[in-house]
């Protein structure tokens, strides 16, 4: 079943509207890990030309989002679990100090944040859960003070969606994510910095390991040996 993609609407940068779309899919899984993909199709579900997609799709395979298919042609990059756990260490770092900078502020995050959260976390729209999340994260990068971290976050932002993309895809990883968002977001306006640093990197953690085991192999199950019945 073709992966749903919305029409776009015509404005000057088409470019960063196919790559922001193209983005998003990925991140969510809209477009598959080793899912084929051609310039054509993708301009014909988004209703532009394929220069844009054409230029969308070279940024996305010069961030190691889209590769070579095997043959000819492009196909999603397929998840490369050591990789994402890489990108779950940086995050993790910039996480816990933007939390630590933010309790020193006593700095409040917006409630709406957490609300709309665990109202995403309760049905199945993966992008919409993957943009509050990416939203409560923005807003504790904000929240610090320290306009680098973000700046820093954005370097990687690409992977970083991919990865909260792919541990949201589990529904029983939904609802702790906000439970630890929560604590982080209490400990900063408590302005407790080591507790909201330990909550950010918890959560970091928690979220890597859960990516993991969810892409670790499935064992093959055991041979029977001869004396084994059928």
């Amino acid at each position: 079943m073709p992966a749903t993609l919305h029409r776009l609407e015509t404005a000057p940068d088409l470019v960063d509207q196919a790559y922001q779309a193209l983005l998003a899919a990925i991140s969510s899984g809209a477009l598959a890990p080793g899912e084929r993909i051609t310039q054509e199709d993708l301009a014909a579900r988004l209703a532009v030309s394929r220069q844009p997609v054409l230029q969308a799709l070279r940024l996305l395979k010069k961030e190691g989002l889209v590769e070579d298919a095997p043959g000819r042609g492009l196909r999603v990059a397929l998840l490369d679990s050591a990789a994402l756990v890489h990108t779950y260490q940086v995050r993790g770092a910039l996480d816990a100090l933007a939390a630590r900078l933010a309790a020193e502020r006593r700095a409040a995050l917006p409630p709406a944040l957490l609300r709309d959260g665990r109202r995403a976390s309760t049905g199945s729209d993966v992008a919409a859960l993957l943009e509050a999340d990416v939203a409560f994260h923005r807003a504790l990068y904000a929240a610090s003070g320290n306009p680098f971290i973000a700046r820093s976050a954005e370097t990687h932002w690409a992977h970083i969606r991919r990865a909260m993309g792919a541990v949201l895809q589990s529904s029983r990883a939904r609802r702790p994510v906000w439970d630890e968002h929560d604590a982080i977001a209490t400990a900063v306006a408590r302005g407790d910095p080591d507790a909201a640093a330990a909550a950010a990197a918890t959560h970091a953690s928690s979220a890597s390991n859960h990516l993991a085991e969810r892409l670790a192999p499935t064992p093959p199950p055991p041979a029977h040996s001869q004396g084994d019945s059928a």
